[in-house]
């Protein structure tokens, strides 16, 4: 079934919206305003969590409503509510009318439509039977007790989820994507003596869960949440100071992420609240730097077929050679910059009104091998995994702890150090990029994104990177 029928099924017969009335009302509620739509969702969750050699909890949730938005020049107007009738949306346009009454506005263009599919529209939840879901779970305990006598805990969780969503202009058009989602996590706790040391691992994507289940899949996620808490028990106090710093790839593209890619968004931008702010055409970076965002990579956690507003997604290089050349937009934003959408905007659910956000954000690869990269360093750190980490849009400044990370030195990786951060300024650090890997990887599908109380699944990359100049927080003394 194409996702029109599904969501044809869903919303127009299951829950009994006459789909005439429903374009007839989302016409009435936009006219004379700049742009707006009417989202409707309908998302199936499922989550199990293991721990502590049982099953810990294990939920099953049903999302529906609706969320009718009208944009008169800066100003929104937004009503959303889970009762899927025509009376529900009436009382929703009577609300945000109040947002362009005397406007006048010309109608936007309608988002240019798509043929592509990125992901299937089978339901995860239904490819796996609860009771092989469990199973999964205690057989992911078992070989991990197994694999060490210093295991002392294990967790691991699986969610899974389909969203259904349909979109509605106000003029007529109808735009639909159905979503699948699901994610594994394993964490272990690793004893010895008196030290107690944890890692984790997850993976996940937009596919059913029998993708996901695989053995030699969880059985690399367990041996690497092993191997990490391993090596932080013989870790030692990182040290601090400024030093060169190379980072590892994958997940490691989360510190660009936040510190360089949520200053590239549109809104920001507008409102002159980004430190990149109009640098628009001039050097921000280092040549050799190319970052872009891309929502069309099949199968992957943060792509899109359409975004939330109905715009499909595209690959936009945002940073070429150093160069700032691209903003990552919503329609709203794209408009008042004069600009074109570039299918970011998204929304966490019907309850959220969307803005421009991040898809699968990443770095491109250099020619530098990442051996070469790490002998041409005569003392500084090597953080290979990152744990939490804070970022302030308005200057770029950032804080990092790396949950994985090594000494650097005389150009050879020495021991693993503990309780290292990486403080520093997002566009300042984008300069001091002095080699790029030829091994650009992705995280493994975990990424969550925060922003103005909005969380959305995305992806981040990067190639191995030597930065110089970094500061390093450490514990040693």
């Amino acid at each position: 079934m194409t996702a029109i029928a599904i969501t044809d099924d869903l919303f127009f017969n299951q829950a009994g919206l006459d789909r005439d009335q429903t374009e007839a009302l989302v016409t009435g509620a936009l006219k004379g305003a700049d742009d707006g739509e009417l989202f409707l969702e309908y998302c199936q969750s499922e989550s199990l969590s293991w721990d502590d050699g049982r099953l810990k909890s294990a939920g099953f949730d049903t999302l529906q409503g609706f969320g009718l938005r009208a944009i008169a020049g800066e100003a929104t107007g937004f009503a959303h509510a889970t009762e899927l009738s025509a009376a529900a949306i009436r009382r929703a346009a009577q609300t945000v009318r109040a947002v362009h009454a005397g406007h006048g506005g010309t109608f936007a263009e309608p988002p240019v439509g798509t043929n592509q599919r990125l992901y299937s529209d089978a339901n995860p939840l239904a490819s796996l039977a609860f009771a092989d879901k469990v199973r999964l779970l205690q057989e992911i305990d078992a070989y991990a007790r197994a694999k060490d006598t210093r295991v002392s805990q294990v967790s691991a969780s699986l969610a899974g989820e389909w969203q259904a969503v349909r979109i509605v202009r106000g003029d007529g058009r109808h735009v639909a994507d159905i979503r699948p989602l699901v994610r594994l996590n394993v964490s272990v706790v690793c004893s010895q003596d008196d030290k107690m040391e944890s890692g984790s691992y997850g993976y996940g994507g937009r596919q059913d869960f029998a993708a996901f289940v695989a053995p030699d899949r969880w059985h690399f996620a367990v041996e690497e949440a092993l191997r990490q808490a391993l090596i932080k028990l013989e870790a030692i106090a990182a040290p601090a100071g400024e030093m060169p710093v190379v980072l590892g790839n994958g997940w490691p593209g989360i510190l660009l992420h936040e510190a360089v890619g949520h200053g590239l968004e549109g809104d920001f931008n507008r409102k002159k609240t980004s430190a990149f702010a109009g640098l628009m055409g001039r050097q921000v970076a280092s040549k050799g730097v190319t970052v872009i965002d891309n929502g069309t990579m099949p199968d992957r956690r943060g792509s899109l077929t359409v975004d939330d507003e109905g715009t499909p997604t595209e690959s936009t290089t945002l940073i070429e050679d150093g160069v700032l050349v691209g903003l990552m937009q919503d329609r709203q934003n794209a408009r008042l910059m004069g600009m074109r959408p570039t299918g970011n905007g998204r929304r966490q659910s019907y309850a959220h009104h969307p803005m421009p956000r991040m898809t699968n954000t990443y770095m491109t690869a250099g020619d530098i091998a990442p051996e070469e990269m790490i002998a041409s360093v005569d003392r500084g750190l090597y953080a290979v995994n990152f744990g939490g980490g804070q970022v302030d849009i308005t200057n770029g400044k950032f804080v990092f702890s790396a949950s994985e990370a090594y000494m650097i030195e005389n150009g050879r990786l020495g021991a693993p150090v503990k309780g290292a951060t990486l403080i520093g300024n997002g566009p300042d650090a984008l300069t001091k990029v002095t080699m790029v890997g030829n091994d650009m990887g992705l995280d493994p599908g975990i990424g969550t994104c925060g922003k103005d109380g909005q969380g959305v699944p995305v992806g981040v990359g990067q190639p191995h990177l030597r930065i110089d100049g970094l500061t390093v927080g450490g514990t040693a003394t």
